[in-house]
């Protein structure tokens, strides 16, 4: 599609879609704590038994901050930590079954959005659809 054929160009579509981006997701501190969460188990479910150093890579965080969210997710009992039988100066990090659960449940935003779209008719949905899959194309 060509600029001219649109009513509005590509830098005033992208200022409306994150403004509407904005009003269907929640993005206040609550929603990037979860997300943060979220980020952290998964690195530390992806490379069980991980250490440290390799949850900081994936998350591309410093050690010092993600050793204080790891610390943090230990004390909710969401995550376990031993020493490494292999280097007694390294932790191993697993997942505890509460933190399989909490990783496997859907995120609190997918609810809200889950919620926002029952609400909308077949024919709107399946315009939102292709909207996404016009979206996914272009990445």
């Amino acid at each position: 599609m060509q600029q001219s054929s649109l009513s509005h160009g590509p830098g005033a579509l992208a200022s409306r879609f994150t403004d509407v981006a904005h009003k269907w997701v929640a993005d206040g501190p609550a929603e990037r704590a979860e997300a943060t969460r979220r980020k952290l188990l998964a690195a530390i479910g992806e490379s069980e038994p991980a250490t440290l150093n390799e949850v900081a890579a994936a998350v591309e965080r410093g050690a010092p901050a993600v050793s204080r969210s790891v610390d943090a997710l230990v004390r909710a009992g969401l995550v376990e930590r031993q020493a490494d039988p292999d280097n007694r100066r390294r932790l191993a990090l697993r997942l505890s079954a509460a933190g399989q659960a909490d990783l496997s449940r859907s995120p609190a935003s997918n609810r809200m959005l889950r919620i926002k779209f029952e609400r909308l008719a077949h024919s709107e949905l399946r315009a939102v659809e292709r909207a996404i899959e016009i979206l996914e194309r272009g990445l």
